[in-house]
């Protein structure tokens, strides 16, 4: 079982803008930091699943490297990476298997580095894939639960929507003391919760992209420039 990594992150002079899954968007992706207009003091964070699905999974490695841009790890990053550590393609899609060619050991060698989460708290906020599980701490999530989970059922069991009817929201639990930003909950709007902020807007779906600067909660959207993929 995976360690669960997490990264605490200084204060920053500036402002910290948070984007959501990319997918290999890279023009939406570009479109939100040329939004952003980052000034030397600032930093651009994501929610992980920067590449899979969409057109340009090798360029945005390159442009994310380029700008300094920092992610924690999402669930699509983790199936690649194993299939690029173990040689085992068993385990993924036509997709996956293309995404897999174009990124070179460099770029895998930097997503390995990723975390499952960062601790911010200067600005009292937690960015993470997935989520948590509200009946524990965040600190004592299983790294395989926050990549994944989207909904929880009854019992409180992580769950992905596609996977149970009998389940909710587990932002809508949430009562931590930081604000959780995540992704890998595609909505065509950001999900606002008491206690989090989904930013996984479709935009390889055809939707669009978006990021949150913080302090100040100022969003950035990028529409989609066209449907990437229909999976």
């Amino acid at each position: 079982m995976a360690k669960l990594r997490i990264e605490k992150l200084p204060p920053c002079k500036g402002r910290t803008l948070i984007i959501g899954d990319v997918h290999g968007c890279l023009d939406e992706l570009m479109s939100i930091v040329e939004q952003f207009s980052p000034r030397p003091e600032d930093r651009i964070l994501a929610v992980g699943d920067l590449i899979n699905r969409g057109p340009k999974n090798s360029e945005t490695i390159k442009f994310a490297i380029k700008h300094q841009i920092q992610s924690v790890l999402g669930n699509h990053e983790k199936k690649l990476l194993f299939a690029w550590k173990t040689g085992d393609k068993s385990r993924l899609d036509t997709e996956s298997r293309t995404t897999l060619k174009e990124i070179d050991n460099a770029g895998f060698e930097w997503i390995a580095s990723w975390p499952h989460i960062f601790n911010i708290p200067s600005l009292n906020a937690l960015v993470v894939h997935g989520g948590f599980l509200p009946h524990k701490k965040w600190k004592n999530q299983a790294a395989s639960d926050v990549t994944f989970i989207q909904v929880i059922d009854h019992r409180g069991h992580p769950f992905k929507r596609s996977m149970t009817r009998d389940a909710h929201p587990w932002a809508d639990f949430w009562t931590g003391k930081k604000h959780v930003f995540y992704g890998h909950t595609p909505r065509p709007h950001p999900l606002l919760h008491a206690k989090a902020t989904g930013l996984d807007t479709g935009c390889v779906y055809g939707y669009h992209l978006t990021g949150v600067s913080l302090p100040g909660f100022t969003f950035y959207k990028a529409p989609a420039q066209r449907l990437y993929t229909d999976a």
